[in-house]
């Protein structure tokens, strides 16, 4: 009777670990398996057939998409299934999420001519993509064949390389290289001299989507998917568009003056200038725009007090905030940018991106992470607690020249989030 019984329990233990799924193999990860990395930065595999993953609702999956430390997650995530996609497409806006973008590194960097601007020759424009998560992980871009050579570049948005030449424009995929040309402008449009700038007021995907292009005097605005371009005068009286930012809704732009407006499309082009309160405090001498959520930032790199000695130069970041409770509004100093940090790239066409508890993936809160211009092969980017004193030596590549580039033409460093992250529907 014993023996009956203890082989009664062996049967039924057998039987259990049975029907208990067994451990993932340590092995690449296939399209039923995502890599989850919760905040203890432990990795776990979700793993289920496509009948199970597809039943998943969206309230359970944007749950797992708020736990992404890193691009690669996405990447994971994406490639279970197409219900997996289209919940992506439906989470919020990218800039509430918590891993931080990819650095774009080209071969060809921002050089002084002696005879005026040149633009870039884009048949020799190849370009690194880096994970700040996976630094030994990159991937090699290019230009696609049976591109016009001579291009001015403009900027990049949503993942987009944007340029112009003449009466030609193009947008280049940076993750994909896939290109898109939109219809001819004017040849004397004057785009590509003295800073000209481009931007996209959302995913190229989107409905209702622009290309929107300015030069010291115009703004040019394609609808995507249309045959032609709209032109409207900029009334800045000569001066250079410098950044352009979209903040709940409103397109916000600042001059070289670090004067800021707003600028409406519809129903009729309209340019209105943002009365701010004049405080010597936020007299900026190298600023960038930055939206965080429910705030719109000024970043600026400042000059100690103490700069006279040669024996104690140093620089520091500042932060302020637009309070806009007040009449008029008023940039007010934060004096911490408590648990998130900022990426910025010195030429202000780029976008910056705001990212969410950095220490999830290996970074640090109340820093700028500067996309440097001339660096060296081991290191592409530098981190600068805001606040604390920088040596000169330490940014002087991200001081000298920082509000003027010497030539606009060229792409340099940057920070970007691919197209894919805005568009993962298609």
């Amino acid at each position: 009777m014993a023996g009956t019984r203890s082989r009664r329990r062996r049967r039924a233990r057998t039987l259990r670990q049975a029907a208990e799924p067994s451990p993932p193999e340590p092995a690449a990860l296939s399209s039923r398996e995502v890599a989850v990395v919760g905040t203890s930065g432990s990795t776990s595999l979700l793993s289920s057939g496509p009948h199970v993953c597809a039943d998943l609702p969206d309230t359970l999956l944007h749950e797992i998409i708020a736990l992404f430390n890193s691009f690669h997650d996405f990447l994971a995530f994406i490639g279970t299934c197409r219900s997996w996609r289209v919940a992506f497409s439906s989470f919020p806006s990218i800039y509430t999420s918590n891993f931080p973008p990819l650095h774009l590194k080209p071969n060809l960097y921002a050089r002084p001519h002696s005879h005026g601007i040149k633009p870039v020759l884009l048949s020799d424009c190849k370009w690194k993509l880096s994970d700040p998560t996976h630094k030994n992980v990159s991937l090699c871009c290019s230009v696609p064949q049976n591109t016009p050579n001579q291009m001015h570049y403009l900027g990049c948005s949503y993942g987009y390389l944007i340029s112009s030449y003449e009466e030609h424009c193009l947008l280049v995929d940076v993750h994909s290289g896939t290109k898109v040309k939109p219809p001819k402008l004017r040849s004397n449009n004057r785009l590509g001299y003295f800073g000209g700038i481009g931007i996209l007021t959302g995913p190229l995907s989107s409905p209702n989507s622009c290309l929107l292009l300015c030069s010291r005097t115009s703004m040019f605005e394609w609808q995507v998917g249309t045959n032609s371009w709209s032109e409207h005068p900029l009334t800045l009286k000569g001066e250079r568009i410098h950044q352009i930012v979209f903040f709940k809704g409103v397109t916000f732009v600042m001059d070289v003056l670090v004067r800021l407006h707003t600028i409406h499309l519809s129903p009729e082009f309209s340019m209105q200038k943002v009365k701010i309160a004049r405080d010597p405090e936020s007299f900026f001498i190298s600023p960038w725009l930055v939206v965080s959520g429910d705030m719109l930032l000024m970043l600026d790199l400042r000059i100690g007090s103490d700069e006279l000695n040669d024996d104690s130069c140093y620089r520091f970041f500042e932060v302020f905030h637009l309070d806009f409770s007040v009449e008029p509004a008023k940039w007010v100093k934060k004096e911490k940018l408590e648990n998130q940090a900022l990426f910025v790239s010195l030429d202000r066409r780029n976008p910056a991106f705001a990212c969410m508890s950095p220490e999830r993936w290996g970074g640090k809160s109340n820093r700028v992470y500067v996309a440097k211009l001339f660096d060296d092969p081991d290191e592409t980017w530098t981190a600068v607690e805001v606040g604390q004193r920088v040596r000169k030596e330490t940014v002087h590549s991200l001081y000298y020249g920082l509000s003027f580039p010497s030539d606009y033409s060229h792409l340099a460093s940057l920070w970007l989030y691919p197209s894919l992250v805005y568009g993962t529907s298609q």
